[in-house]
This record gives C-alpha cells, structure tokens and sequence, in this order.
C-alpha cells in the first residue's frame, strides 16, 4: 500500500513560485484533481473541466498546450493523452474509470512539466488559471454515496449519551457501520443551505411537530472517492480495496440531530442528513499520501477482523495521518471583522476500520461500486475532549454550552454560521500535503416549503 516514488522527492520544486512556500496547501508533491471553470463574466460562461491545484493556480487540463507536450513526449504517451482527454470533460468519471496506472502515468507526466527545470514551463503559462478566479463543482457524477461511522471514539461518546452503561452496539467491533445517503444534496464548498424543517418529538411530549431544527450539527468526516468500479455480484477484495480508490476529500455531513433522534430507529438516519452534505473541491490522490501512511492496528483486548477484513497490508500501512480541523464563523464575527475560532482537531489516523476495511466490506455482499461514488468515513474524533468532530459531543447532547471568544455562547449551529474544515499531513523531512477546506453556512429556514 502506497509505494513511494519520484514524486514524491521533498527536494522537488516547481516553476508556479506559490507552490514552494512552506505552508502551501498544493506543493508539486500533492497534485489533487478538481473540476472547475473561469468565474462568469462578460464572455459567458465556460464548461467545467478536469485541474489539477498546484500553489494558488491551477493547471488546465483541458489546455490544447498540455496535451500537444504529451504527445510529444516519452511513454506512456497513449496513457497520458488518453487520460488528459478524459480529464477534459465535465467529471472525472471517465479519467477514474481509466484505473490506477492512468492516474499514475499522468500524475508523473504533470509532475514532470511542472518541476523547476521543465523546459515547458514558458508555455504552460499559458494553461495556468488563478484559483481566485475559478468556480468550482463537485469533481464526480456521484451515483451513490455510503457514510460509514469509523470513529470508535466518535460512537462511544454518542452512544454514551443515550446509553451510559452500553455506549457501543454489540456489532460495532465486528462489522463497518454504514448508510446509504443521499448523492443529489452533496456540494462542493461554499454550499449554502436552510436550516431544515422535519418532525421534532421532545422527551415527554405527547405527539411529534413540523418544525425548523433546533439542533443542527456538524460532522467532521473524510470523503474516500472510488475510482474503478466491480461488477455486480462480485467481491473486492481487502488486498485489491485500494487500487480501486482514487483519493481523498474533506467531507461535512451536516445533520438534524432532534430530527434525527425521532426518525432514526429502525432503519438508521433519513431526512436528520440527506439535506446537504458538503465536500472540499479538490481530491488529494492516494498515491500523493503515500509518504504518510501509518500501521493500522486494533486494541489486542478487541475483537480482530473477520478473515475478509484482515491482512499484512492493512495491519503495516492501512492507516493515513491527515490531520483534521473544526472552525466556526458566526454572523457576529463576520461583523466584527473578527477571526474564525478553532473548536477542535484530530486525525483520521485514529479511524477504527481503514479504507480498504470500507471497502472491501462495502462489496462482500456483490455490491457493485462505480467510478465516482463517494464514501463518508464517519465523523472522525479522538480520544480527548478537544478532539471530538461534531457539536454534539462537544456539547454533551446539547446540555454545556460553549462559549467563544466573540462572546456568543453554542449547543448547536445558529442562523449564519459557516463552519470550515481543514486538513493537511505534515512529518519531519516531508513536504506538506493539504486538502484546502470545506465550508458551508446555515441560513434560516424556509417555512414557506
């Protein structure tokens, strides 16, 4: 799992100077692929196209001068090309569909042209366009989306809200949890939505109301992209998983939480979460984590994986350290010209069921994944306090407030309130790898629905 190459190099660097600064999110060492175009103006609007973000630019895929280089260049020319094609079009379906290698050849062809010393710097300029000036759109035609509760940590402090004696089902160390949610409410960042209305029924009320929420949430998760897909009633294996992923996100699944405690049982969450689920426009690839990766373990007094869920390759490096970030902007300090507050951190490295876990899991039955599909991982929260990934732990239940530095006091989401997600992999010796954020704001309600 996750093979370092050239790539890689941490003595890499690139002609576009913003990808050299220490803290830059997009170093020539990351290349993550989005979907996007020229923000509208009087020449009317362009198609969206496949880029790739390298420091604050992002490089065209769709540029007549990338491909004509391609062409021209050494093998694997057809690769390259046919995945630059791809790359082309409105999603990244067809070039996720083309499978591992292409992802490869073309991550090291860009890699190449874009390094300190590529005699194509000159006229890549060209196919250069300022990430200022971008609008962007969710990089996939996602036909299905699993969220999954991978956090231990996260379960266990929900389940000891509702169930102090017995926090965790008897299932949960024994099988990924997951749901099917909702493909056509997940946006890109920047998504604004109403506040939701659903059925709320309050401890010792005598009938459930229709009602605006009282208690929006936020999840703090990481979206895991599938590239190539299997075949209806055929297995992925747990050896195989993660040549079928194409890459990694920031994902926010936004949820109900009274909604949410009414309708759940017994099939799971409903209308509490498929209202709006916003992603991180950039997909940062496995192979750009390669150099991050992190034994996986499991506590030896828990119950081990099925045989399915059990091999040396996950046990040695099916871990990733992408650190995690929770930040909060009121109304108030957008007024104020007042800075976001951090509410808490923690890393995806603590995940209790890895990605090849989810997936190879995902399919044991014959479930067929396709090119494009979205997975959550589940709210990611560690094990101290400060590392909890949604409000609802950070609040107990909602029953402690927190107060901020702007003076307001939180259980759960207010009107206005754009919550940020950020998430990056740093180590000694290593180039920093970011994701870029995910953002969204809650607006009030539409009673008029």
């Amino acid at each position: 799992m996750g093979a370092v190459n050239s790539t890689h190099d941490p003595a890499l660097r690139s002609w576009v100077e913003s990808a050299n600064r220490a803290d830059a999110d997009f170093p020539i060492q990351n290349l993550p692929f989005g979907v996007f175009r020229r923000r509208r103006g009087s020449g009317g609007a362009e198609p969206y196209r496949g880029g790739v973000a390298i420091g604050d630019q992002i490089l065209d895929l769709g540029a007549p001068e990338l491909r004509s280089i391609a062409a021209a260049g050494v093998p694997p020319v057809g690769a390259v090309t046919e995945a630059l094609i791809a790359c082309s079009e409105p999603t990244l379906n067809s070039f996720l569909a083309l499978g591992r290698e292409a992802w490869s050849a073309l991550r090291g062809f860009l890699s190449e042209v874009l390094r300190s010393d590529s005699p194509h710097a000159a006229r890549l300029h060209a196919a250069l366009v300022p990430q200022a000036d971008a609008e962007f759109t969710v990089p996939t035609r996602i036909g299905d989306y699993t969220d999954f509760y991978a956090s231990i940590h996260h379960a266990t402090s929900v389940g000891r809200l509702f169930r102090p004696d017995s926090p965790l089902l008897p299932n949960y160390k024994w099988v990924p949890i997951g749901y099917h949610g909702r493909a056509s409410s997940i946006r890109v960042s920047g998504q604004e939505f109403p506040r939701p209305v659903g059925q709320i029924m309050p401890k010792g009320a005598p009938c459930p109301f229709v009602a605006p929420t009282r208690s929006l949430d936020y999840e703090l998760e990481v979206g895991i992209f599938i590239g190539t897909g299997n075949a209806l009633g055929s297995r992925v294996s747990l050896d195989a998983a993660e040549d079928h992923v194409f890459g990694l996100c920031l994902l926010n699944d936004w949820s109900a939480r009274d909604i949410q405690a009414w309708e759940y049982q017994p099939l799971g969450p409903f209308l509490a979460k498929n209202f709006a689920t916003t992603i991180s426009p950039w997909i940062v690839t496995l192979e750009a984590l390669a150099p991050f990766r992190a034994p996986w373990t499991r506590p030896v007094d828990d119950p081990q994986p099925l045989p399915y869920l059990e091999g040396a390759g996950v046990r040695a490096a099916g871990a990733i350290d992408v650190r995690l970030e929770v930040w909060l902007e009121t109304e108030r300090m957008r007024a104020e010209s007042l800075a976001p507050e951090r509410l808490s951190h923690s890393t995806f490295r603590d995940s209790y069921w890895s990605i090849a876990q989810l997936v190879a899991h995902h399919t044991v039955n014959g479930c067929n994944l396709e090119a494009g599909d979205l997975l959550g991982s589940g709210t990611q929260s560690g094990p101290g306090a400060e590392e909890a990934g949604s409000l609802l732990e950070l609040s107990a239940g909602g029953k402690q407030s927190l107060t901020l530095r702007s003076g307001e006091t939180r259980t759960f989401l207010a009107d206005g309130d754009r919550v940020i997600f950020r998430g990056w992999c740093e180590s000694p010796g290593l180039v920093r790898i970011g994701f870029g954020e995910v953002a969204g704001v809650v607006l009030p309600a539409d009673l008029d629905l």
